[in-house]
């Protein structure tokens, strides 16, 4: 004969019926319906080890610095300056061909036409966009660029004698 007493749903008033599970300390074992406090109670017990301190460096790593954005924004600056500068007079020469055949057709001087010697200037305006590109890499892209190699020179000296 089963009663109230000896049902497995019967809890005593005075205890809750769920009681969450605590959250288990990483230095000492958690006993389950256990009121020990999570510290050090005992003076022998050793105290938790506490975590490894590192220097942190003065300045954001390389590959974040700022000095590597300039750079890219510069070589970019670079590139689209020769890039344009060949590219865009051959574009035009294109253009005027397709789509001005009189004008291409003139003659200039001695039977030379004027497509024929705009023709002929793609070699210097391709030395310009060459000139242009070492121009721009003197002026800018070289400066920043010797900049980040020395601070990575003496990153690499202090992470050396660490």
């Amino acid at each position: 004969m089963s009663d109230a007493f000896s049902s497995p749903e019967y809890q005593p008033p005075h205890l809750p019926r769920h009681q969450p599970p605590s959250p288990p300390s990483s230095h000492y074992p958690q006993f389950p319906n256990s009121a020990s406090p999570s510290y050090v109670t005992y003076p022998w017990q050793p105290p938790p080890p506490e975590p490894e301190r590192r220097r942190l460096p003065r300045h954001q790593a390389l590959g974040h610095h700022s000095d590597i954005r300039l750079l890219r924004g510069a070589y970019r600056w670079q590139r689209r300056v020769a890039t344009l500068t060949a590219l865009g007079y051959f574009t035009l020469f294109l253009l005027l061909s397709a789509f001005a055949p009189s004008l291409m057709t003139t003659t200039v001087s001695g039977g030379l036409s004027t497509g024929l010697l705009l023709g002929l200037l793609q070699v210097p305006v391709t030395c310009l966009a060459i000139g242009l590109y070492e121009y721009t890499a003197r002026r800018r892209v070289d400066p920043i660029a010797d900049r980040i190699r020395k601070q990575a020179e003496l990153d690499a000296k202090r992470e050396a004698a660490r």
